[in-house]
This record gives C-alpha cells, structure tokens and sequence, in this order.
C-alpha cells in the first residue's frame, strides 16, 4: 500500500463528514441525571446487570472467544486519559498530526474494544456506557474520540447482528488483543456525497475468480493513514447491479492515501482521501451485499446503529463543550481586571452566564444518556428520538462555546488559548448523520401526521 502523507502503525476512521441524515430516528446503529466534567465521571448505570462484566456468553451466537486476551475495559482510567489526551490536543491540532500515542492509551485502557460482545471475549458494553467513554475522550482530544467512535460503533454493530465474514472478525479480533486495530466504513465519494441522501457509488467491484477487484475513491476518511480495516462501500459491475461494503485490509496492495485533510476543526483526524486502483478482496469479504435496488436511494441503516451513532456523537461533542466550559472558567477566576480589583468570577454576570451554561451541557447529557439507557433496554421509541436528541444536544454544546468566546473576547480567540480551538472542534458536530434538516424534516411530517385534526384525516 503506499500512503503519501503522514504514516503511523495505527489504524483510525470517524471523522466529520458530509454524510447526510435521516431524521427523527437518525440513520447509522434507567435515566441517568448525572454530568460529567472533564474527568468524564458518572454514577449511574442503566442497570444491575449491566454489560461491563467481561464474561465471555457461550450461549450466544457466534464463536465463543472467552480465551481472547483483549486489554481489560477500566472506566476508572477515564479521568486520566481525558487529561493525558488534553496534554497533546493542541499539538495535534496545529499540527495536523494523526495522535498515534493518544489512540494507544485508549486501546490499553480496554476503550478501544469496550463495546466487543462478550461472545467474543470483549466487555459488551452498551451505549450507556459507550456515551460516557466518548463524552470523557472528546474533552481531552475530540479527533481520538471520533476515530475510537467509529470503531466502537462497528464492534456494536457486529455485537447486534453478526455480519462480518467469522474468519474475517476473528482475525481482526486477534489483532486488537495486541494493538490498536481501528475500522471505519468508508462511504463518501467526491460525486455522490453520502449514500444516505441517495445515489450509488462510484466505487466498483468487478469479479476476478475469487476475488472482487475495487477501483475508486473514497473521501473524508477519518484516520486514513492508520486504518487496519476499511468497509468500503461499492458497487459491483454485474447485472443487476449489488451494493455492499468491502472489507479491505489498510496495508492492501493498490490502495493509497492523499493528504487532502486541511480543516479548520478536529485536524488531528486525518480525514484523508483513500485511492483504490485495482484492490483485491477475498470474494467472502464483504458484508451486505444487496440488489442496488433494495438498498437505494437512501437507504437506512438500522435503526439501532442510527441511534449509537446520533447519540454517541452528540456525547462527543458535549465533552467539547465541557472542556471549554472548564477553560472560561478557570479564565474567570484568574483574570483580576485592575478597574475590578477581584476575579470575574465574583460579577453576578459572569456567574449568570456559567449558570446557562452548565444548564445547556446538564440538560442534554441527560437526555443523551436516558435515551441510550432506553436503547440498551430495546426501546423502540428511544430509536426514533436519537436525531432530535443529537439536534438539542449539539446545539447545547455550539451555543456553550459560542457564550463563552463572546464572553472571553480576545482571549478566547487567541490561539495561545484553548477556547478557539475548542470553537472549531464542536462547529465539526453539525456535519455528522443525522443532520439537522432531515431530522427537522422528518419529525415536523410525522408531527404533522400524528396531530392533524380529526376533521382532515384520511384526506
């Protein structure tokens, strides 16, 4: 494989990309009141029987992997992390360099696997606590944070409903136990955009004996330069025509990076282009393969992937705000204006404006985590809310940032500060599925449906 830009032995993918939305419930896979700062702490679970326990379940499908040595899953290290990730953030970003050791300490704190089935021998964590992992790490450097959600979105994935060629996952499996082994689904193309709004790829699958050949282009692929595996969505040259998701190994022969990432947030994500010409596939090495009919335009993801992905987003980026509310005020208490004689922190307005903030950042991650709660207890309807949760709870976290940079003035938006860059990093949340049209779009229609008067129904 040749990679022309930055290199690294890693693997990453998420990033923020133009992928469309589904609305209302969002389009990719007990309440708890507590919020955390930046240490990420909570102190409640969904339940008694929650999924951290680690056991291998011999009753459940797929190969039983109890023996699998995956690193042990510590939320206790949480805290830590955050501020080992926090120490580097800013290198990284006014760098653009992919944060290779900060993807390794998630990956020996057990982050990186923390939502692998037990079957499997992994921790089995549901989206409760996946919504705290990724709240704790986007304080401390949101890029590692995208890149570890999209791979704790897959190994979710494959906890729910077993895709991946048996062979294929346990090899990756493998893999993870010893290192940090990132995935991400490849999608996005320069003409297409993103399959969510309809439309076929560009990317091609021709038949070769046993193998696919794949030629094509895939663009904002988060973490590119360190991606183990890519499931790179293609369509096949046959009539009628398939589509589906390729599993490519990242060192593959004929795939190459271009170093086109220059974003003014999350820099350190490295969503590069990745260039395939002529990449060899096993021909079992592929998940979903359906008529291209059957799977556009449009077509869904199920609806639990939708909403681990709108959800645990969303925490990501109030983990963003978090760390720039932890800024402004530490800002507060240590600015001492001569005319003042005393911190800002004793001024009723800045006390009144801390007081909205911390009130935005509580009120959705409440929401956030009671919806996932309810998602780990298979309520349907908490599916259906995970758009309108990730519209609020974005919201929340843009307009936290955007008080504290209005409040700050030109400290805030000195680069030798934090808080610029923490601006940038949460403006990134509103790219990501679902976007805020379509789930406006979609539960307006229904609400519009469900409450039309009686007079008018059946019209």
């Amino acid at each position: 494989m040749t990679r022309t830009g930055q290199t690294t032995d890693l693997t990453a993918t998420g990033r923020p990309d133009g992928d469309g939305s589904r609305a209302g419930r969002p389009n990719a896979d007990s309440s708890h009141t507590g919020r955390p700062g930046t240490d990420g702490r909570r102190t409640g679970r969904p339940d008694a029987d929650g999924p951290l326990t680690g056991r291998p379940d011999t009753q459940g499908r797929g190969t039983d992997r109890s023996a699998l040595a995956l690193p042990p899953l510590d939320l206790d290290r949480l805290p830590d992390v955050t501020r080992a990730l926090a120490a580097r953030a800013a290198e990284h970003d006014r760098d653009a360099s992919f944060p290779t050791e900060g993807i390794a300490l998630v990956h020996e704190a057990g982050l990186l696997t923390a939502t692998v089935a037990p079957r499997y021998g992994g921790p089995g964590a549901g989206l409760f606590d996946t919504v705290r992992i990724l709240r704790a790490l986007g304080a401390g450097d949101p890029a590692v944070a995208l890149v570890t959600a999209m791979t704790l979105f897959v190994h979710a994935g494959e906890a729910r409903n077993p895709s991946w060629p048996a062979a294929g996952y346990a090899e990756f499996l493998t893999e993870a136990a010893t290192r940090p082994a990132l995935v991400n689904a490849l999608r996005v193309e320069p003409e297409l955009g993103s399959p969510v709004r309809g439309g076929l790829p560009a990317t091609t699958a021709r038949r070769d004996g046993d193998h696919w050949v794949l030629t094509g282009r895939k663009i904002y692929s988060t973490g590119a330069v360190g991606l183990s595996r890519m499931l790179v969505y293609a369509r096949t040259d046959e009539d009628p025509v398939r589509v589906g998701s390729f599993l490519v190994r990242g060192d593959s022969p004929g795939l190459s990076i271009e170093p086109t990432w220059d974003h003014v947030g999350l820099r350190a994500s490295r969503s590069d282009d990745v260039l395939l010409d002529g990449v060899r596939v096993p021909v079992d090495e592929v998940v979903g393969l359906t008529e291209a009919r059957a799977a556009a335009p449009g077509a869904r993801q199920d609806a639990a992937a939708g909403a681990w992905n709108a959800l645990g987003l969303t925490a990501l980026y109030l983990g963003v705000a978090d760390a720039a509310r932890d800024w402004f005020i530490g800002f507060l208490h240590e600015r001492v204006p001569t005319g003042l004689g005393a911190p800002l922190a004793t001024l009723p307005r800045f006390q009144t404006a801390v007081g909205e903030i911390e009130s935005a950042l509580t009120g959705a991650g409440v929401l956030v985590e009671s919806l996932a709660a309810r998602v780990d207890a298979g309520d349907e309807d908490a599916l259906d809310q995970a758009g309108i949760a990730k519209i609020l709870g974005t919201r929340a976290a843009i307009g936290a940032v955007e008080q504290a940079l209005q409040l700050t003035g030109n400290h805030g938006l000195t680069r030798a500060n934090p808080l610029q860059r923490h601006y940038r990093d949460v403006l990134c949340s509103r790219v990501h599925t679902p976007q805020d049209d379509a789930v406006v779009t979609a539960v307006g229609r229904a609400a519009l449906d469900h409450h039309r008067p009686t007079a008018v129904k059946g019209t």
